[in-house]
């Protein structure tokens, strides 16, 4: 059952408490990023982008609070509002315990092609970084790991796959700063494993709380514990790789709840004849099981189809948007789909823009959408306590830096 509770509408949101897990989708209007809490106050961002979105022009959404900072500023301010007070310590900055790249685009890692480019505006205390996505965030912020698709060589799924990608190298430069200042630990993810991302303060403390890494480099988990090359006949003719299909990918599993998210992954591959038609989604749909929330894949544009829609059955379907174009109608139809599975939805946009009311309130997705997430957006947070038999999402105004409740869904069992 869902629950719309609008009582809190207006109050200051109170923040995370010992055992409960919370993700945070952190809205700003120009990029990717998600902030997890452990039940143990173990803590991870997942992503921290920077892009020129408004110069899509029309395609533009708000960019929040306001454009006078840019993202990774913005994404380390929120992050120091709601990180537990029993954080690590380095120096002055307060440690995030893991940092990961799901994959290597600039809305989800920042990267050295704009405004941070020229050499004036290169971070003090990051020799040789630029100042966007996570560096920005590493300004304000210390980080103990850090995890991404490709570490050390970046030669999966080939040598070379990854040749003058500069989001790469935007990310190797604050790596190696960031050795230099904080000592951090760089490692590949590991497809497949259960034990790379794990509470660190408490472990003891934390029952039945579990991360599997499902996809990486074009390779899924499947059910069985064996892994799937997706690309291997789809690389035979050495076409140009498409970093979204390299998306990493996890579920978190926290007692009765679980939650999926897997980057940007979506793209088409060849079929055992060669023929470039098969949806990477489609067959990551036969290897997952039903969650409670799932982040849409590709920001819902160009994305989820219907195989993967009715493989997670999600209650609650999370997107995080920079663009008119994500949120596609058609994306958005699939997820409001009863015939695909039956049962109540909730879709959580961090924002569905003014300028598509017009067109979009005959659809049939229309009603299933959080109204909190209309017009400038919302920071959207997943709350879950120990057990997972009830879970709340709670939508914050992303107009200012107040933490402000806007309305909030209790999900419980039936």
């Amino acid at each position: 059952m869902i629950q719309h509770i609008t009582s809190n509408a207006g109050k200051v949101w109170q923040g995370w408490k010992s055992g409960e897990y919370q993700v945070h989708f952190i809205h700003t209007g120009v990029a990717e990023s998600i902030f997890h809490i452990f039940p143990d106050g173990t803590t991870m961002l997942l992503d921290c982008g920077d892009l020129p979105a408004l110069t899509r022009l029309q395609y533009a959404v708000p960019v929040v609070p306001n454009p006078g900072r840019l993202a990774g500023d913005w994404i380390a301010r929120y992050i120091k509002r709601v990180i537990p007070q029993n954080c690590f310590m380095k120096g002055d900055l307060q440690v995030v315990d893991y940092m990961m790249t799901s994959h290597f685009h600039d809305d989800h890692t920042g990267y050295g092609g704009w405004q941070s480019a020229d050499r004036e505006r290169r971070d003090r205390r990051l020799p040789n970084c630029h100042r966007s996505g996570f560096v920005m965030a590493a300004e304000q912020l210390a980080f103990g790991k850090a995890i991404d698709r490709g570490w050390p060589d970046y030669d999966d799924p080939y040598p070379g796959c990854l040749k003058n990608d500069a989001s790469l190298d935007h990310m190797l430069r604050m790596y190696k700063a960031l050795q230099q200042r904080d000592g951090l630990e760089t490692e590949k993810f590991r497809l497949g494993a259960k034990d790379q991302i794990v509470p660190l303060h408490e472990p003891s403390a934390v029952e039945d709380f579990e991360i599997t890494n499902i996809t990486a480099n074009g390779k899924i988990l499947c059910k069985d514990g064996s892994i799937k090359d997706l690309y291997a006949e789809y690389l035979k003719t050495n076409p140009p790789l498409n970093e979204n299909g390299m998306s990493l990918g996890i579920i978190v599993r926290y007692g009765d709840f679980s939650i999926y998210m897997a980057g940007d992954f979506s793209d088409i591959v060849n079929d055992e004849n060669g023929r470039r038609t098969v949806y990477t989604e489609d067959l990551l749909a036969n290897e997952l099981p039903k969650v409670d929330v799932a982040k849409i894949n590709h920001h819902g544009h160009e994305s989820m189809p219907s195989k993967i829609v009715g493989a997670l059955a999600a209650k609650a379907w999370i997107a995080s948007v920079w663009d008119q174009l994500h949120t596609l109608d058609h994306v958005m139809e699939r997820l409001s789909d009863r015939t695909t599975y039956p049962g109540e939805r909730i879709h959580f946009p961090t924002v569905f823009p003014r300028e598509r009311y017009a067109t979009a309130a005959s659809k049939s997705y229309f009603t299933d959408i959080a109204p909190e997430t209309f017009g400038l957006g919302a920071h959207v947070i997943v709350t879950v306590p120990p057990g997972g038999k009830n879970y709340r999402i709670s939508c914050l105004s992303a107009a200012d830096e107040n933490m402000t409740i806007l309305g909030e869904y209790l999900f419980s069992r039936g």
